[in-house]
């Protein structure tokens, strides 16, 4: 990524106005409630109310290109998830304002106790099968192609690297090298289903934000929500075997060495955020706390046993 690409000002995500409201269709010349929603890193999300329904309305900012996020792969993405019947779906775009209208999911929004329910970890799965098993998504994501790309956005504007992280790029190197011995394709990733991405209606299990969506190993996608959602092993198995039908142990150790990539990887962005957001969050210790998971797998005798059944026929 080039350095012009770049910016170290604070971004700034704008605020939902009445003025930009009567620019969406939806939304134009009718009595509505706002309510801001709670979370988002990345940009504002609002709860739109009209007498038709309710709506969320993601408003942007325009400096994401440090982070990966491409907003017209996002909105793309996006309806294609709608399509596959796991995405929120799409009422409105407008690029050139930043803003995305997607339609409310009225249900139970993840944390990550939520997985310790009897029957959880199978329903998740079967949403994931549903939305990989949809038409290719318009772009590709890659943790190591994203984390070389993160590396030199931190570098390149002296941004803090957690101490010893360039010492793990050789296990980094052989980490790709033994994925590739069994690589299967890809197939259409979200690539962020922390919890708060998952809703339960109580019929299904919505996969919602495509902000990182991209054709990707499957494998990530599962090994991701073990990081993501501080699975432990026993339930990575539970979602491993769900997803695949059966336990295939050369899958569960890719599903750790992608969640062991995704923690690495992720360290960076957490690195570029508490450089540049205007978010009052605690950005670095929560990238340090993928960044010491992650060396206390890459450092032990496990990641060499991982590597070894990564690259068996089950």
């Amino acid at each position: 990524m080039s350095s012009d690409a770049v910016t170290t000002d604070a971004p700034t995500v704008p605020t939902l106005t009445d003025v930009l409201l009567d620019e969406i269709a939806v939304f134009r010349g009718r009595p509505r409630s706002v309510e801001e929603l709670s979370g988002g890193l990345t940009n504002r999300n609002y709860k739109v109310t009209t007498d038709e329904g309710s709506y969320v309305v993601r408003v942007s900012s325009e400096e994401t290109g440090a982070l990966a996020i491409n907003r017209d792969h996002e909105y793309r993405n996006s309806v294609i998830a709608a399509a596959a019947g796991v995405g929120a779906p799409v009422i409105a775009h407008l690029p050139d304002r930043h803003v995305m209208v997607v339609g409310f999911i009225d249900g139970h929004t993840f944390a990550d106790h939520d997985f310790a329910v009897p029957g959880t970890i199978e329903r998740v799965a079967a949403s994931c099968r549903a939305l990989h098993a949809a038409p290719p998504f318009v772009n590709d994501f890659n943790m190591f192609e994203i984390q070389r790309r993160y590396l030199g956005v931190v570098q390149e504007n002296g941004y803090r690297l957690p101490d010893g992280y360039l010492d793990l790029e050789p296990h980094v190197a052989t980490l790709r090298r033994a994925l590739a011995v069994r690589d299967e394709g890809t197939v259409p990733c979200n690539n962020d289903l922390l919890a708060a991405n998952f809703i339960d209606d109580g019929s299904k299990i919505w996969l919602i934000d495509y902000e990182y969506s991209g054709n990707n190993d499957p494998c990530f996608e599962l090994g991701n929500i073990w990081s993501e959602c501080h699975l432990d092993l026993d339930q990575l198995e539970a979602l491993v075997t769900a997803y695949y039908g059966r336990l295939l142990r050369n899958k569960l150790a890719r599903a750790q060495l992608q969640g062991l990539m995704s923690k690495y990887g992720w360290t960076l962005w957490a690195s570029i955020q508490q450089a540049t957001s205007p978010i009052d969050f605690d950005f670095w210790s929560w990238g340090m706390e993928k960044y010491e998971s992650a060396v206390a797998i890459f450092r032990s005798a496990r990641f060499d046993e991982l590597l070894d059944e990564v690259q068996r026929a089950d």
